[in-house]
């Protein structure tokens, strides 16, 4: 409501005096201030805030009268009364200052346009200059306690027990009247109130007294500190005079009223303000409410605050401002919601945590329109500082200076004053010179659509929370601009019309969010998100002719305003448009008959109270027939309220809406849901509902439309609530979000939230007899409500936050470290769950489940439904006494109905303490049970939380059996991360049990697993044996021994726990390997550090054979996405001839190429597709290196570890970009190619070079598969020649095209440890791939006869079991060659030339090396490492 924003100012006085003020007063416009020191009255001006005059007693005088004390203005500003300590009121007249009428005027520059002066438009940027006089003093000869003006008269209350009634201008006996207290009778209600006077007031005075126009009486605290309400039973003030006892209470210290709501806030001596009201009925005082701090809040100071000083409503009524004896201001909504307190936090203490004095205050009062409060601070407080001040100051000192005001500065909610329904979506703020806007979102707001009701959603994100707003695309923004950030869009308001029309009283927003308009005293102006631009009267004679009387608001384009007409002297209601120029000759005009206080708009109806307590209804329609755009208004019923409402001002908010009490007919016509139904009128607090009267006949359709206009009567009123201060309702309607978009809510101060939720039948089944068609339920929020998002069951507010620039201090504390520094942030809160858990308290659960169910597109849902479970855990099982309905259960099974059921529950218990777990998992089921339910929906993550809650509950050998199947469950779906979880996880049970904890190691086991992460963290030569490389990587994840090799020399001995893993991890490498998911086992080796080389030497004769080597070479080519080879020819009949300058290809080349032919008839072939989770998991992975060439580059040595798998990820839709990733290499290498390719040139072809220079480079380059599969495979390749497994090898070899590998396979199968079984599974291999090429893929015929020399040696090797290993190479590359072409584009391919020519060097230091995967090392830049990536024939693995 109001939020405290930036540091107080002082303002100092300019004379010097040694008093200091002790009590301010204010106008009752507020434009001028009465300060009282003991000699001194002086007169302040609200803006600029400047001393105008001073009055000073002389000495002798001062004697006479005594030290003045209080002061009060009459109501038309024209005197002043001052009461002295010896009982004279002195009264003071305000004289205009004559010809020079203005102290203080603007100086502009020259050639400003500002300088134009219009008649009248002068005096409003002036401070006046003013005088005073003083009349003849009255004595009243006893010590005066109490001042209050009343019209014509002045109340002044004497320590006698006197009330004194004066007259302000006929000062003379005849103009006196006094009434002693002990006449007025005084009872507990009127009723029983008896005609004699009260005995027990000897003695007893008034000491505290306020007039409440509203209530027709005064509050009064007495000087035993009984509470009482004095009323005139007759029309004169004076006679007839009636008191009512607050029942109970003797410590009153000070009252104030709230004229609008017709409240008595009274302070106590206890630091409470007890609030009451009037029963209208029989007069009794009621207790509504009390403001009191909580010890929840400020536990140290909420009974230390002494008695209560002083409390202040703001001039709209909306807050009261209380302080204590003790110091410190707190600020409350009227019906008690605390905004502001500075007795804790910021406020109280120093960043260093010492305490500081609370600011202690001898009077304040508020500015006008409530933006400014005015504080005097107590003298002594204010002495002491100013003499460390004197002590410590570097700049001259001023100790005689007044230095005594503070002004606080507050920004307010447009809803205090002009609660229009656009006002209620937005959350708008104003201070003096700004408005403070939460940008919205124009198709938000209307999307009424029930098809895409979710346009404006981010689903993808976990909290409502999202990216800031983009003000200039006013059209992309959603919920987010509402939520995303804690800033606000800041609009200046213009000086030009400030300076003649400050205070601003009124602004309004529109709908999207997209226009403001502001009212002040004169004139008003409108402001536009769209253009950035004010616009203002252009005729400033037209602005300061009317006055904004009820308020305005946005319909549709237009500006609705109430307004007085100064020239016709008439009331009217006008309509401007936004994009025309703002001139009477622009706007629609419609007379009104009496003074309007309230203006709102419903649809294309306005709906305006006036002053006579009448309702209007008018129509508005926009008419196009003029140049200009226009609107033309029509009047549609008029209702009167007077019977009802005792006093116009206690209209606080008036609204028409849909809203009905039959739901049964909305849903036989749903049309109804968007006409209106009815008015809602916040009396003074009550909410007051008027339906329409459809008792009647409804033969309306039949009717000529002129008498269709006559709108339906409304019924006699009904009350709603009490204690409301602000109403939200929607016109908008959305089949699906009926619950949301019907209801309505209620703010209530401390009581927090209400709505009024329909309930509708299911299914449109007939409703239940005995079901009311609405509910209301209360809610607390922690927040105070400034606007409601109903689709998106939200609710908007702002907050007071504080920086503390305490470092400021010296020992003289400056006011701004004595103050932080105030800011206003956004805030939001979710309320579905409170809606929720009160309709199942109230076994309303088929009502529960319909909301909820509307909701369960929010992207907070699931946040919601973990709240419901958390709050009701929370208080259940936390309650002393037994609970004999408990709630949880309910909760539990009604979160079974949403998929996100299982995850709710764990995340719930996760945040819960563990006392807390049995009485849940009584409620919601077994975790164990619940654990297997997560791991047939495949849902991982929770079951690894599951795992956490079972390790707690249950022994450690159950956690064990869970975890192990979830281990593997894992791996079959390749969640890296969970494994490596799982792995830590096992270890832990695995210790825990033996009592020590797991052993961290230091050093990583020798490896090369770090190949498919391309050794980012670390150098590797080829040289040297794989086993004596050790890698500082895998310290956290890597938790495995090998039991053979060099890589558990040297070791402890591991706990059984570790060979229990590693177990697992050999099975699932098996797995893969009997499946041929070579891609898998790279990425499984690489995430998880397992020893693949290691291993594949024990499995080298078993599982590490290749049994067909056809299926793996075409299961390598779908895995890797690797193109088959394709060579265009010129004939059927020489299938080998190199035509490359034929455009025709032969239709058995095309069907090779088509991927529906070929590719479908090798897949029918091939061993079944990879699991999709795969996939899932490598589209999950880092895609930030999609966009990078080189497997090298992707990956600095700053990225985390998380994201070395990058490289794996599917490249589906970057084939392309990945396949010219080396065009450069293939331009440097291209001679030598072409030297292969003219070997096959030699035998099919007669083709020249050059030609076929080019060709060869086009075929290259569409023969390519993707430059990580590259990278991966040669890779693999390494670590099969490492672990001798010579069968992969040439598979490999073949899909890469690469003639050395073949020939150094088939050289090692020379050697004796290889078995002659293996050499006869590599020669009979390569025969079965030249078979299957020449059938089936003719783009391995060229390749194949290039390595025809090896396959020779081979046959002739196995023959004489002399040179096995020549063959073996060959085969190698032949069926890798198969596999490449299986997954990817079937692109023509010309690499297999080019991997002949370019040695690969992989497993003897012999070789030529080649770099495969190079990240950048520390010492070499980037862009080199990515050049030298590029260059894959290289294959250099001594990295540095």
């Amino acid at each position: 409501m109001y939020f405290l924003t930036g540091w107080p100012r002082r303002l100092l006085c300019p004379l010097r005096s040694e008093e200091e003020p002790f009590h301010i007063q204010p106008s009752s416009q507020r434009f001028y201030f009465a300060l009282l020191s003991e000699t001194q009255l002086s007169i302040w001006f609200s803006r600029p805030s400047v001393l105008i005059v001073s009055y000073i007693e002389s000495a002798k005088a001062a004697a006479q009268f005594g030290f003045y004390q209080k002061a009060e203005w009459k109501p038309d500003d024209s005197m002043v009364a001052v009461a002295t300590a010896k009982g004279y009121i002195l009264l003071f007249d305000v004289l205009g200052g004559g010809d020079e009428k203005y102290l203080y005027e603007p100086v502009y520059p020259k050639g400003s346009p500002r300088v134009k002066v219009t008649p009248g438009y002068k005096e409003e940027q002036c401070a006046p200059a003013l005088s005073l006089e003083m009349k003849k003093p009255v004595d009243l000869e006893a010590p005066i306690t109490s001042l209050q003006s009343l019209q014509e008269d002045l109340l002044v209350c004497t320590a006698d027990g006197y009330l004194h009634v004066l007259h302000w201008d006929g000062l003379g006996s005849n103009g006196r009247q006094a009434i002693c207290l002990t006449t007025i009778p005084f009872s507990l209600d009127l009723q029983s109130a008896r005609g004699g006077p009260s005995l027990d007031l000897e003695g007893v005075y008034i000491h505290c007294m306020e007039y409440c126009v509203t209530l027709d009486g005064f509050a009064v605290v007495l000087s035993d500190g009984r509470l009482g309400f004095i009323t005139p039973l007759s029309s004169t003030i004076t006679t007839d005079l009636q008191g009512v006892w607050a029942a109970d209470v003797n410590d009153g210290t000070c009252v104030a009223v709230n004229n609008k709501y017709r409240l008595m806030a009274f302070g106590c001596a206890s630091g409470s303000v007890l609030v009451y009201m009037i029963d209208t009925t029989t007069g009794f005082m009621q207790l509504s409410h009390k403001l009191e701090l909580t010890p929840k809040h400020y536990p140290d100071i909420y009974n230390k605050t002494g008695p209560v000083k002083l409390i202040c409503w703001s001039p709209d009524y909306s807050v009261a401002m209380v302080t204590w004896e003790c110091g410190g201001l707190s600020l409350w909504s009227v019906f008690g919601a605390q905004l502001i307190c500075t007795l804790g936090e910021d406020f109280a203490y120093r960043s260093d945590g010492t305490k500081k004095d609370p600011l202690k205050i001898s009077s304040m009062c508020w500015g006008a329109e409530g933006y400014h409060l005015w504080v005097l601070p107590n003298k002594q407080d204010r002495r002491r500082r100013e003499e460390q001040q004197d002590v410590d100051m570097v700049s001259p000192p001023q100790p005689s200076l007044q230095a005594g005001i503070l002004q606080f500065h507050f920004i307010k909610s447009a809803l205090t004053v002009n609660p229009c329904t656009s006002n209620q979506e937005q959350v708008l703020l104003h201070g003096e010179d700004r408005l403070y806007l939460t940008c919205g979102d124009p198709t938000q707001i209307h999307s009424t659509s029930d098809a895409h009701p979710h346009t404006h959603m981010h689903p993808h994100d976990g909290s409502p929370l999202h990216q800031p707003p983009n003000p200039d695309s006013p059209l992309s923004q959603g919920l987010s601009t509402l939520l995303g950030h804690k800033h606000w869009h800041v609009v200046q308001i213009h000086s030009t019309y400030l300076e003649s029309n400050w205070p601003i009283r009124f602004a309004a927003i529109d709908t999207a969010g997209q226009c403001m308009a502001v009212a002040g005293r004169r004139g008003f102006a409108h402001y536009s998100l769209y253009t950035r631009k004010w616009k203002l009267f252009g005729n400033i004679t037209q602005e300061q002719n009317m006055m904004v009387t009820g308020g305005l608001a946005w319909w549709k384009d237009f500006v609705v305003v109430a307004c007085y007409n100064f020239t016709d002297q008439q009331e009217q209601l006008r309509l401007y448009q936004r994009s025309s120029n703002l001139d009477n000759a622009f706007a629609s005009v419609t007379k009104l008959h009496s003074d309007t206080l309230l203006l709102n708009v419903f649809r294309d109806m306005v709906i305006l109270f006036r002053a006579d307590c009448s309702i209007c209804l008018y129509s508005i329609e926009r008419r196009n027939d003029r140049p200009n755009p226009s609107a033309s208004v029509e009047l549609l019923q008029e209702v009167s309220m007077s019977r009802y409402i005792p006093h116009p001002a206690l209209v606080v908010s008036v609204t028409l809406t849909s809203v009905r009490t039959e739901t049964g007919i909305t849903l036989k016509a749903p049309q109804q849901a968007c006409m209106a139904e009815s008015i809602m009128l916040n009396l003074a607090g009550q909410l007051i509902m008027l339906q329409r009267d459809r008792s009647g006949p409804q033969v309306r359709e039949k009717e000529t439309p002129a008498i269709n206009k006559k709108l339906l009567p409304f019924c006699p009123p009904v009350v709603l609530a009490q204690c409301v201060e602000n109403v939200w309702t929607t016109c908008r309607s959305n089949k699906k979000k009926r619950h949301l978009l019907e209801a309505l809510w209620l703010s209530c101060g401390e009581a927090g939230m209400k709505v009024w939720l329909p309930l509708f039948p299911r299914d449109h089944r007939k409703p239940h007899s005995f079901l009311s068609r609405r509910i209301m339920l209360p809610f607390h929020i922690n927040i105070y409500p400034l606007a409601v998002l109903f689709e998106d069951a939200l609710v908007l507010g702002a907050t007071n936050e504080t920086v503390l620039y305490d470092g400021l201090q010296g020992s003289s504390e400056p006011l701004e470290s004595l103050f932080p520094y105030c800011t206003v942030e956004r805030t939001s809160q979710i309320y579905l769950h409170h809606i929720l858990r009160q309709l199942l308290v109230r076994n309303l659960g088929e009502q529960a489940l319909m909301l909820a169910q509307s909701c369960a597109s929010l992207p907070y849902f699931p946040h919601v439904m973990e709240l419901m479970v958390h709050v009701v855990l929370e208080e259940e099982a936390t309650s002393r006494e037994p609970i004999p309905d408990p709630l949880l259960p309910t909760v539990a099974k009604f979160i079974t109905e949403f998929p996100l059921f299982l995850q709710t529950i764990v995340h719930c218990a996760r945040k819960t303490e563990y006392a807390l777990w049995n009485y849940l998992f009584a409620a919601v089921g077994n975790p164990k049970d619940l654990f297997e339910e997560c791991l047939m929906a495949q849902d991982l993550d929770t079951a690894a939380s599951y795992l956490i809650i079972l390790q707690n509950m249950e022994v450690p050998a159950v956690s064990r059996q869970h975890a192990t199947l979830l281990f593997n469950t894992a791996l079959e779906q390749g969640k890296w991360d969970l494994c490596r979880h799982m792995i830590r996880f096992l270890k832990a049970i695995g210790s825990g049990e033996m009592e020590t904890p797991p052993p961290t190691p230091s050093t990583q086991e020798p490896s090369s697993t770090g190949g498919f992460e391309f050794f980012r963290n670390r150098s590797i030569s080829l040289s040297q044996s794989a086993d004596s490389i050790t890698t500082g990587k895998f310290n956290l994840q890597k938790t495995f021994s090998m039991p053979t090799g060099a890589s558990a020399k040297g070791r402890d001995v591991e706990c059984a726990e570790n060979m229990y893993i590693d177990m697992m991890l050999w099975r699932h490498a098996r797995h893969l390997l009997e499946q041929v998911r070579l891609r898998d086992l790279g990425c499984f080796s690489a995430q998880l550090g397992f020893e693949l080389i290691g291993w594949l030497c024990r499995e080298r004769n078993r599982v590490a054979r290749v049994e067909d080597f056809v299926s793996a070479l075409k299961r390598l080519h779908k895995d890797f996405l690797w193109p088959f080879p394709v060579i265009p020819v010129g004939s059927l009949s020489s299938p080998l001839k190199n035509g490359r300058c034929r455009t025709v290809l032969s239709p058995r080349l095309l069907k090779s190429q088509s991927a529906d032919s070929l590719l479908n008839s090798d897949m029918d072939t091939a061993p079944p597709p990879t699991a999709p989770p795969n996939h899932t998991w490598m589209e999950g992975l880092g895609q930030r290196s999609k966009d990078m060439d080189t497997a090298s580059s992707a990956h600095s040595d700053q990225h985390s570890p998380q994201t070395h798998d990058a490289f794996l990820s599917l490249l589906t839709n970057k084939v392309e970009e990945y396949s010219i990733g080396s065009a450069t290499d293939l331009t440097e290498t291209s001679s030598v190619v072409d030297g292969d390719w003219m070997m096959v040139d030699e035998n099919s072809s007669t083709l020249s070079l050059s030609q076929a220079e080019l060709e060869h480079i086009s075929m290259e380059l569409a023969n390519k598969g993707p430059h990580k599969s590259q990278v991966q495979l040669r890779y693999l390749l390494h670590v099969f020649m490492e672990a001798g497994c010579l069968e992969w090898c040439v598979v490999i070899g073949l899909i890469l095209r690469d003639a050395n590998v073949i020939k150094q396979v088939i050289n090692f199968l020379n050697s004796p440890e290889v078995p002659p079984e293996t050499v006869q599974s590599i020669q009979n291999g390569l025969l079965a791939v030249d078979t299957w090429a020449s059938t089936d893929c003719l783009g391995y015929k060229p390749f194949l006869n290039l390595i025809q020399p090896q396959l020779q040696q081979l046959m002739e090797s196995t023959s004489e079991q002399t040179q096995p290993e020549a063959f073996q190479p060959t085969s190698q590359s032949t069926k890798l060659g198969g596999s490449e072409g299986l997954g990817g584009a079937v692109a023509p391919r010309a690499e297999d030339g080019r991997g002949g020519a370019t040695p690969l060097g992989l497993a003897l230091p012999s070789l030529e090396p080649a770099v495969f995967s190079r990240p950048p090392a520390e010492d070499c830049p980037p862009e080199q490492t990515e050049e030298k990536g590029e260059e894959e024939g290289t294959y250099d693995c001594t990295l540095s």
